[in-house]
């Protein structure tokens, strides 16, 4: 079968790395089957993993992806959960890994998964958008709806609009009642913003007219002080990612003085998966889709991501 992977790994030049040619179906344990993909998403993870970043060098090489829509073994259409673990959330089980960590991932003509990992996929959702949800969407559904603690009318500010969780945060917290603003070092990636359903849109590190209840937090480093200082007295941070550096200046004398809460959220689990696939069945609202090319054009893709010039998700077809 057709398969992208990664065969080595270079934090200077990953992309030395991505091969894309023929490669093993992939073997099927018990409680296993397989899904043939029509559609996967391209994520920063898959960056990441071509520059060395939690992937063991005797895994390569393995099918880069985390992000799959297709069909299953018994012809019914799906969304695949990417986070294999066990537990009532899979994303708590120390043992834990995504697809493409221990096993081949979704870059795939086909993909082996957990039975359970499987989630119908609504019939009112496109091969394509479907492929949006399990990483990067599911991210951004349990950030807001589940860690931050927030009600309808609430503000929420988005740190870094443009990458595929925060446009997700944006049209979800759109979606969900929430005041959503957010932030962008790109005026085209502001306005586009805005166009997505972001209340105010501002520069990074911008004084705000007002506190916020929330923020959720992709960027890391770069942006932590003016989350911090963003917040209001028992605000909350809701951090997944730190793209531009995991050390900044914790800041405790205004954690602690202003009872400010710093939250961790990783993925989600299969059941919030299946919930997010109906909101968006039930709302109406789809993922925000920056371009859709043949997994056969994978490097485009991945140069484009690695670029930063994209506002939205990647997704690659067969």
């Amino acid at each position: 079968m057709f398969a992208v992977t990664a065969s080595q790994t270079d934090p200077d030049n990953p992309l030395a790395g991505l091969t894309l040619g023929e490669h093993p179906e992939p073997q099927v344990p018990d409680g296993w089957t397989t899904v043939t993909v029509r559609a996967t998403a391209l994520n920063h993870h898959d960056l990441w993993t071509l520059k060395g970043v939690g992937i063991k060098q005797d895994r390569l090489p393995i099918v880069l992806g985390c992000d799959a829509a297709g069909v299953d073994a018994d012809g019914n259409e799906v969304i695949v959960h990417s986070v294999i673990g066990s537990g009532a959330d899979e994303t708590l089980d120390p043992k834990r890994s995504l697809l493409s960590e221990v096993h081949d991932g979704t870059f795939a003509d086909m993909v082996a998964v957990p039975r359970r990992n499987l989630v119908p996929k609504p019939a009112a959702l496109s091969f394509e958008e479907a492929a949006c949800l399990p990483t990067a969407w599911l991210t951004a559904y349990r950030m807001l709806f589940d860690k931050a603690g927030l009600e309808p009318g609430s503000t929420v500010l988005v740190q870094g609009a443009g990458g595929g969780v925060a446009t997700a945060l944006i049209a979800l917290g759109r979606a969900g009642g929430y005041r959503v603003w957010a932030t962008s070092r790109s005026a085209a990636k502001r306005e586009q913003a805005a166009k997505l359903g972001a209340d105010r849109v501002f520069e990074p590190g911008a004084r705000l007219p007002e506190r916020v209840d929330a923020v959720m937090e992709t960027v890391g480093q770069a942006t932590w002080d003016h989350s911090l200082k963003s917040l209001k007295p028992g605000g909350r941070i809701v951090v997944c990612g730190a793209t531009s550096g995991a050390v900044p200046p914790a800041d405790l004398n205004r954690v602690f003085f202003l009872q400010l809460s710093v939250i961790g959220s990783t993925m989600g689990t299969r059941d919030q998966l299946q919930r997010l696939a109906v909101f968006l069945e039930q709302t109406g609202l789809r993922p925000v889709i920056d371009r859709t090319m043949p997994l056969t054009d994978a490097r485009d893709g991945f140069a484009a991501l690695a670029e930063g010039d994209i506002f939205g998700k990647i997704v690659f077809t067969r």
